[in-house]
């Protein structure tokens, strides 16, 4: 039987740490892709600037201030933890050969975790509000006529509905600016900790010590204009109904956004990612029974999430 000292446990702490940081290398997280990562060092974050796209004007007179209204628009941090009881009994027996895949599975957890929440709140969009307070997939996103706010609000759509529909949605997003569609916003990395002092209270009640992670972070969204959601059949003709959409969006006084002419992200189900694939892929399509050219090859990058 092993004796539980000090140099035993720190000895086990490195290994644990070891397997966690080795675990993490072994994830391929898809969450950068389509969501931008903005440091946070309080509570929360306020985006009011969110609606506002910087444009130019002829100098004449004095500058003219924008009178775009403020939305308050606020992302609060969460706390997350993922927790492992090793017990004491273990250490003693030497039976620890169980705890390295398991810390090694919570390091992979750690760097996948922000998947698990930018992606469905980009599928919950049809249902869930943004800076406009409208749903971040809707069919009125009101937009000022006017530089200085003065005009009257034009409605643009970024959702595609087919009523009959009934499979998966779709999104095209385009991630080319410096702000992508959605933000993770993070006050605190994931950070492997141990409490495994032998006078810790719960290795004195229940033989355990207790190793595991946590981290302090959320999601958001960002700019509407930046993604189309789509509830329709996936082809050619709905991909370029989106970018069509995307490139008719305008800020605030009518000025073009210039988006959805670059590559863009195209994120789909699982069940609908061969078919995104063999459109993003062939050089040639069938279209009533001719066969054309693909002009949507290479347009796209296909991305197809876990946890979509």
């Amino acid at each position: 039987m092993a004796i539980v000292t000090s140099s035993t446990l720190n000895a086990i702490r490195t290994a644990f740490r070891k397997n966690f940081e080795d675990g993490k290398t072994k994830a391929e997280p898809m969450f950068n892709a389509v969501a931008t990562v903005v440091p946070s060092t309080t509570k929360s974050n306020t985006y009011g600037w969110l609606g506002q796209w910087p444009g130019f004007r002829e100098w004449v007179g004095d500058r003219v201030l924008k009178s775009i209204k403020e939305h308050a628009y606020a992302v609060i941090n969460k706390d997350y933890e993922s927790t492992v009881a090793v017990d004491r009994n273990d250490i003693e027996d030497d039976n620890l050969g169980v705890y390295g895949p398991m810390m090694n599975e919570m390091g992979y957890a750690s760097s996948v975790f922000p998947d698990e929440l930018v992606f469905p709140l980009l599928a919950a969009g049809f249902t869930t509000t943004c800076y406009d307070g409208q749903y971040f997939f809707d069919t009125d996103h009101p937009v000022n006529d006017e530089v200085d706010g003065s005009g009257s609000d034009t409605s643009f759509a970024n959702a595609i509905v087919d009523g009959g529909y009934v499979g998966e949605a779709w999104y095209v997003l385009d991630t080319s600016r410096s702000l992508k569609p959605l933000i993770f916003q993070e006050r605190k990395s994931a950070q492997f900790v141990a409490m495994d002092n032998p006078n810790d209270e719960a290795v004195f009640t229940n033989k355990t010590f207790r190793y595991g992670v946590d981290c302090r972070c959320n999601v958001g969204y960002g700019f509407w204009q930046m993604a189309v959601g789509v509830k329709k059949e996936l082809s050619n003709q709905t991909l370029w109904d989106a970018i069509n959409l995307m490139r008719s969006f305008k800020a605030d006084g009518g000025r073009p956004l210039g988006l959805g002419k670059n590559k863009l992200t195209l994120v789909v189900p699982a069940s609908k990612y061969q078919l995104a694939v063999t459109i993003n892929e062939r050089d040639q399509i069938d279209v009533g029974g001719v066969t054309v050219s693909n002009e949507l090859k290479g347009k796209f990058n296909v991305i197809s999430p876990d946890f979509l």
